[in-house]
């Protein structure tokens, strides 16, 4: 193979295809189709937008090296791992820049210190940039990218203040840099939709503070990715600074109430402007699973309208973003949204990555009851058989009438109860029926199988068994209420959960 190009862009052709040829097709069509691999560093990867940009990255081919603070921290999939270059570093901390690597094409910023403080976030904030910026200086890279917040109002919160000082500091005659500017970012995990997931789910009623009515555009995970990926060495978006968001323009009171529509949730929402920011505070720290310095950060901006500005970039990449009530949809989903995946229902999601779908799909960890049992077992075979074999004639290894008569009950609610049974005795497919269940994943390769309750429940509901590479078999059911019924349900049912599941591992392992 062999590069040819000049400036930002190579172009990487067959050596068998001859330059004029390549420069005939330029001429006559006015583009030509080229891959381009480049060099990225990518900053924040154990964060939610680092995590989930970094397999798009590696999916297009580019070469990323992955910069973080402890390599400890770094909890990514082996097979991504393996994929990376992993750079330690601390830019809070002196930076040898004699021993670091200078061969970047793009590096993408997007480190924060909002969940550490309340008080000095935004100094800590502005010296990482300063460091970030000397690193960059030093080195070969075309184009930096910083994801922002969208700061249009004359007065601006601590945090988002913050952010636009950053953006300040990074501006630099080296270097070019791309400046995305986002607001309430959707999608399972991030902070700003589990907020009102854990409010709207918690609250049938509930007496608000006067930021609820506060306008803002939200915008879909999956978009913001798009955005991040679709700008790199893009000279259109050289130096410039764009504002990214969703079609609507919402208050925080809409959003809750859409979020009820989709759940099927009835919800009754009163505004009192009596709520102070500390107090306001203290309401998302009770109410919510966020810690209180990152509630306390978030009310401060909650108080401002955050609108884009325009919609440039997304004419620029010829972008249709999703709206809310998609972006719930999606967040929502039982399969892991990664723009990496094509359908979840995919045997094998990529080529490049050579992931399967059980590396992606995911149970839901926010919001969520579980029970978790794991225990030894000497014979993996013959348990991955009694897995196997569960449900239908077999049963479920404990309490079997407890079963039947959950069946039952459901069939008299109109549900599919455990009439379907399943279809042979000791095999299992992913999209199978079995009793009240559906296949999600089955794997003997992995020894993973992972089950979802389609029986009639205040929640959603999923039984996963899984044995690891050290011969222990792990348990974990998870329920995920709706509401305040589906809380009561739990709690109601708890005391069952506690014999049966016990019962039902400890009988695979032995039977």
């Amino acid at each position: 193979m062999i590069y040819w190009g000049t400036g930002e862009t190579t172009i990487l052709c067959s050596n068998f295809i001859p330059k004029q040829s390549i420069l005939e097709a330029v001429l006559t069509l006015g583009t030509v189709l080229y891959y381009c691999i480049m060099k990225i560093l990518l900053t924040g990867v154990t964060g939610y937008i680092g995590k989930r940009l970094l397999p798009v990255l590696i999916e297009k081919g580019h070469e990323v090296i992955c910069c973080v603070r402890e390599k400890n921290r770094l909890t990514i999939h082996e097979k991504l791992l393996s994929k990376v270059k992993i750079l330690e570093i601390d830019f809070l901390k002196s930076l040898q820049l004699n021993s670091l690597p200078t061969n970047f094409d793009v590096a993408y910023y997007l480190i924060h210190s909002m969940t550490t403080s309340t008080e000095k976030f935004d100094q800590l904030e502005s010296k990482t940039a300063e460091s970030f910026k000397t690193f960059m200086e030093a080195s070969s890279v075309k184009q930096v990218v910083y994801l922002s917040g969208i700061t249009n109002e004359d007065v601006l919160s601590k945090h988002l203040a913050s952010r636009k000082k950053v953006e300040d500091i990074l501006v630099s005659e080296k270097y070019s840099l791309t400046v995305l500017k986002a607001g309430i970012v959707v999608g399972s995990g991030s902070a700003s939709f589990e907020i009102i997931r854990d409010i709207v789910e918690k609250l049938p009623v509930m007496i608000a503070p006067k930021w609820i009515l506060t306008k803002t555009q939200p915008i879909a995970i999956r978009d913001v990715i798009k955005y991040l990926a679709g700008i790199v060495l893009n000279k259109e978006t050289y130096n410039r600074s764009f504002d990214i968001g969703g079609p609507e323009i919402l208050t925080y009171k809409e959003m809750m109430l859409q979020y009820a529509k989709v759940r099927k949730l009835k919800r009754k929402i009163w505004v009192v402007p009596l709520m102070s920011p500390r107090i306001s505070s203290y309401w998302l720290f009770f109410i919510t699973s966020v810690s209180f310095k990152l509630a306390a950060n978030l009310v401060n901006s909650m108080k401002m309208e955050i609108i884009a500005r325009d919609q440039k970039l997304e004419e620029l990449l010829q972008a249709n973003p999703l709206t809310y009530e998609q972006a719930l949809k999606f967040a929502f989903q039982k399969i892991k949204q990664n723009l990496v995946l094509s359908s979840w229902k995919d045997s094998m999601i990529s080529s490049n990555l050579g992931l399967s779908l059980s590396d992606f799909i995911e149970v839901p960890q926010f919001g969520c009851y579980k029970n978790i049992k794991k225990i030894a077992i000497e014979n993996p075979g013959r348990v991955l058989t009694n897995i196997w074999s569960i449900g239908g004639e077999r049963g479920y290894y404990y309490a079997n009438w407890l079963w039947k008569a959950r069946g039952s009950f459901d069939q008299l609610l109109g549900g599919v109860g455990v009439r379907r049974g399943r279809t042979l005795p000791s095999e299992i497919h992913t999209g199978d029926s079995l009793d009240f269940w559906r296949v999600l994943y089955a794997s003997r390769e992995k020894k993973r199988l992972l089950l979802f309750a389609e029986m009639k429940l205040p929640g959603e509901a999923w039984l996963e068994f899984k044995i690891d590479d050290k011969n222990i078999l792990h348990q974990t059911a998870t329920f995920r209420p709706k509401g305040i019924w589906g809380r009561l349900y739990w709690i109601v049912t708890s005391p069952f959960h506690y014999f049966i599941f016990n019962g039902m591992i400890r009988n695979i392992a032995n039977s």
